[in-house]
């Protein structure tokens, strides 16, 4: 039997005295205006119809004021006895409540204290909160119930309320771009028989009525290729991955990756348009092109940097992977160097590439604060990537580092399906010796590229982790809006 607070059961004795009088949760509201736009209109404006959850309430003896919000904009109301009527303004305050929902119909005006204001002529219930509100003047602050009741911190934090609104613009302004230079939007599935697309653990499951186990896609990279086989030349997606892997401040095991290929490309071409899409969402979204990120100010409008993996391992820890050139030397040096990599796999299973990307993490990446392309990484890294032509062992690809995250990852794709499958079959080899996030053999996709691929170049971002950048906010959840979370208590008992 669930027990309620002393307030959150007199608010449920109000629904039942409202139930009386009307129903406490109305089908419907016409409105005129959203909360975010009514601000603007001239004072004397009449037949405005507005709704919102009252997240401010003043009642007194014959004038209320109170202010309605939702997510993107808010405004003040005022109710007066002798405009409503003494009936409904006892109404008014006999049943409102923080939290609730109103209906608004009036005229508005500015008060002499020079807020906008809503005079409203008629007011309606639409909707009763059960349960009150955090204390208005502190609001929700703990970050791990942020996480768990998201919905209150969207009512009660504007800094949260602003900083999705961002994310969403920014989704938006990429999309835009991308459309504009006629690529596609489409969808590749979820549930896959392989797991591929990236060196990640994959979430395993069971598919009842096929009976075969199928995995949540890594990467929707491999589907999106085969639609470029197909003959979708430019393609993107939004797609929510999954890596059953470590959970930190900037990684979640369920996340939003856009990838986006582009035939007849290479990555050349690729950092050219990162740059200019970048720039050009950047602006849109914050109206510059210098942003203070937490102390420190990122100037994007200036020429990106480009340099070699080799360049950066040099300059920062001074090993030199042209020399130690393979996974026992490399190892043997870090160890000596007592450089101690973060791994969730035994560092002894890795091979070079692994070794090298965990080396670079260590030493350079967190020094990395303005926009850096990272190129030339060792194949062994990159096993859907293409060779380069003049140094096999490495391979077409960049990253795009900023402020010590890596926001885009990019190639010119491999197209030989011989290579691939050779390259596979390695990836294969080191998966069964025990490194869970290497790829493994997938037959199908090879076939789907022996019917033939054009020069391919593709890249993807991770939405959360760039939002996260240019927020400065201290943990990816920040920028999740649900993020998964243990179950407590609370959640399990009943």
């Amino acid at each position: 039997m669930r027990e309620f607070t002393e307030q959150e059961q007199v608010r449920r004795e109000k629904v039942e005295e409202i139930r009386k009088i009307c129903n406490p949760y109305p089908e419907r509201y016409e409105i005129t205006h959203e909360l975010k736009d009514v601000r603007n209109l001239e004072d004397g404006t009449t037949g405005i119809r507005v709704a919102g959850r009252i997240a401010l309430m003043r009642k007194m003896g014959k004038m209320s004021f109170l202010t309605i919000r939702d997510v993107a904009g808010s405004i003040q109301v005022s109710i007066k006895i002798d405009m409503v009527g003494e009936e409904n303004y006892q109404f008014f305050k006999d049943y409102f409540d923080l939290g609730d929902f109103i209906g608004v119909e009036g005229e508005m005006f500015t008060t002499h204290t020079g807020e906008k204001t809503i005079r409203a002529n008629s007011f309606v219930f639409l909707g009763k909160a059960l349960r009150p509100l955090p204390e208005k003047f502190h609001g929700l602050t703990d970050a791990e119930m942020c996480y768990r009741n998201r919905y209150v911190d969207l009512i009660m934090n504007e800094e949260t309320r602003n900083r999705f609104l961002l994310k969403y613009e920014f989704i938006k302004q990429i999309r835009r771009y991308l459309e504009d230079a006629n690529y596609i939007e489409v969808e590749t599935p979820v549930l896959i028989n392989k797991p591929s697309g990236a060196l990640a653990k994959p979430f395993k499951s069971h598919h009842n009525a096929l009976d075969i186990d199928v995995y949540l896609r890594i990467a929707p990279e491999t589907y999106l290729k085969r639609a470029v086989v197909g003959g979708f030349n430019k393609v993107f997606e939004f797609a929510r991955c999954f890596r059953n892997e470590g959970m930190d401040a900037t990684h979640l095991q369920d996340f939003t990756l856009l990838e986006c290929y582009c035939s007849y490309y290479n990555y050349k071409d690729n950092m050219v348009l990162i740059e200019d899409m970048l720039k050009k969402v950047i602006k849109n979204v914050y109206g510059t092109l210098t942003i203070q990120v937490g102390d420190k100010e990122i100037d994007f409008s200036k020429k990106w940097e480009t340099v070699s993996f080799r360049d950066l391992i040099l300059k920062y820890v001074d090993i030199d992977i042209d020399v130690y050139d393979d996974a026992e030397a490399l190892l043997k040096v870090i160890e000596e160097r007592g450089i101690d990599l973060d791994s969730d796999t035994d560092i002894h299973q890795l091979g070079f590439g692994k070794l090298v990307d965990l080396l670079y993490k260590k030493v350079a990446r967190p020094y990395m604060i303005e926009p850096v392309f990272l190129i030339e990484h060792p194949i062994e890294l990159s096993p859907l990537a293409r060779a380069n032509d003049d140094n096999p062992a490495l391979t077409d690809r960049f990253q795009l580092i900023i402020n010590g995250a890596e926001i885009v990852n990019a190639y010119s794709e491999l197209v030989d399906p011989v290579e691939q499958e050779r390259r596979l079959e390695e990836q294969a080899r080191l998966n069964a010796a025990g490194d869970e996030e290497a790829l493994v053999m997938d037959h199908d996709y090879i076939e789907a590229m022996e019917y033939g691929m054009p020069p391919i170049s593709g890249w993807g971002m991770g939405i959360d982790r760039v939002v996260q950048v240019l927020t400065d906010t201290p943990n990816i959840k920040d920028n999740v809006l649900f993020p998964l979370m243990r179950p407590n208590y609370e959640d399990s008992k009943y």
